[in-house]
């Protein structure tokens, strides 16, 4: 059973906030069968049917209809949010970096099925549960990453950057930072303190990219929970039980594109809304959750260190 947050909480790939990522996963399975010149993740499902959990398999592999259970709004929102997280590492690397940190990874596979450049080196941080199945299922699979592929284990409530740097980071040479879906599962002085430590870790020429989620109108978040929570019951079975709206921190928090833009980087920014016309999506109906209105930013650091 999934319960509220609280400090110091542990998660796996079933449970708490990594539910949410075998989720995603589901959705970019799902995606990838119907749109593969859009997504191309032939990973996600193998990893989810490695879970193990039924109802979550069937989606995955197409055994079970996605019907009422998994909206077309969400698979379309794994098409865009997906490309557009590949094309950033791909123009990033396509730019000369070679260091890349992928926060929160979860069932994320690009670093094996993304064509790097040579001498890349792709480092994954996340839950040391996480990443060990993750780790353990792919090789199983016969998986080769397609870059140097190095792993964080380690909560990126800890000391994360002693160990990332122990594995061989280099604050000195410019960064390919993406903290993809995960900024509203941190409290907000946690995610305050994320975005300084990258920019801290990060040398001239880095780059990043992440979401920027307005924060909510009066009574919106009643809504957003309210919705959550009857997702959350569509998918509840016997051997799964997720709570979507607990797993998240609500409340007003610093937006991250001004964050990150009084810190020195300089960023572009797409809404969900737009993202969708461009590559021919149905647009969002009764967005009463405003997803429509968050923002996927991406740029550069500028500044020079002080």
């Amino acid at each position: 059973m999934t319960s509220t947050r609280y400090d110091g909480d542990s998660w796996d790939v079933a449970s708490s906030v990594g539910s949410t990522a075998t989720m995603a996963a589901v959705a970019r399975a799902i995606a990838t069968r119907a749109d593969p010149a859009l997504i191309d993740d032939p990973f996600a499902e193998p990893l989810v049917r490695a879970v193990g959990i039924d109802l979550l398999t069937g989606l995955a592999t197409g055994e079970a209809p996605p019907d009422e259970l998994v909206e077309q709004v969400w698979i379309d929102l794994a098409k865009v949010r997906t490309k557009f997280y590949d094309e950033f590492f791909r123009d990033a690397t396509n730019a000369g970096l070679t260091q890349v940190v992928i926060l929160a990874s979860g069932l994320d596979s690009r670093a094996y099925r993304l064509a790097w450049p040579t001498g890349t080196v792709v480092y994954e941080v996340d839950q040391p549960q996480v990443i060990a199945f993750k780790t353990r299922t792919l090789d199983d699979l016969g998986a080769v990453p397609t870059a140097d592929r190095r792993v964080v284990a380690v909560d990126l409530r800890d000391d994360w950057p002693t160990r990332l740097c122990a594995v061989g980071f280099d604050p000195s040479r410019p960064t390919a930072w993406s903290a993809e879906g995960l900024l509203g599962y941190l409290p907000p002085e946690a995610q305050d303190r994320l975005l300084d430590t990258i920019t801290e870790l990060s040398a001239p020429r880095s780059r990043i990219a992440t979401e920027n989620r307005p924060n909510p109108r009066p009574g919106q978040e009643d809504t957003t929970k309210e919705r959550l929570h009857r997702i959350s019951e569509r998918f509840r079975t016997d051997d799964f039980a997720p709570d979507m709206a607990r797993v998240r921190y609500f409340g007003d928090r610093n937006e991250a594109a001004p964050y990150l833009a009084d810190r020195g980087w300089t960023l572009n920014g797409i809404s969900v809304r737009d993202l969708l016309a461009a590559n021919n999506l149905s647009p969002l109906q009764d967005d009463d959750m405003r997803m429509g209105d968050m923002v996927y930013v991406s740029g550069t650091l500028d500044k020079t260190r002080n």
